[in-house]
């Protein structure tokens, strides 16, 4: 994903709070939930699609929600950060209950003015016609993109994630 897709945005901001050049993450709609999966178990979708004898249209989802919240509270427990949060609305911020450090802060100018709050893929057709279904959970999709954005950064994944199960 791009650096302005918001999951992106938080395992980059990630990265660089732990490498000290940022201070801290803002964002716009805390609440709002998607469908978030892995291109790789989409990419397999794909081809599957390519192994038809007919064309046809597929959706490829998890079928999961996760709000941003979600989001960021699994990618900065990974690195060891216990999330709180306090406020409502723009003056809501996220801290660290550890150092009471606030790492999260809802900025206005990120509300887009057409969100759409919720959206969910129904992927049972390629369930049922292709055998398909995402693999990967959510856990393990947030530990892979934070591990990621880490190493792109310079940064020892090993010594920042801590160990943990992403068997949900």
């Amino acid at each position: 994903r791009g650096e302005n897709f918001v999951t992106r945005k938080i395992t980059l901001t990630l990265a660089n709070i732990l490498a000290g050049s940022k201070e801290k993450l803002s964002l716009g709609n805390l609440n709002s939930k998607r469908d978030w999966g892995y291109a790789k178990d989409y990419v397999e979708g794909m081809w599957l699609v390519l192994q038809q004898p007919e064309p046809d249209d597929f959706i490829f989802s998890t079928g999961q929600q996760h709000s941003v919240r979600d989001f960021i509270r699994e990618a900065f427990g990974l690195c060891g950060f216990d999330l709180q949060w306090r406020g409502s609305g723009v003056d809501e911020v996220g801290f660290d209950k550890n150092t009471n450090r606030i790492l999260i802060e809802v900025d206005p100018s990120f509300f887009r003015p057409t969100e759409v709050d919720t959206l969910v893929g129904d992927s049972r057709k390629a369930k049922d016609i292709l055998n398909w279904h995402a693999k990967t959970p959510f856990k393990e999709l947030v530990h892979l993109m934070v591990e990621s954005d880490l190493k792109r950064n310079g940064l020892d994944s090993e010594k920042f994630i801590k160990p943990c199960k992403m068997n949900s």
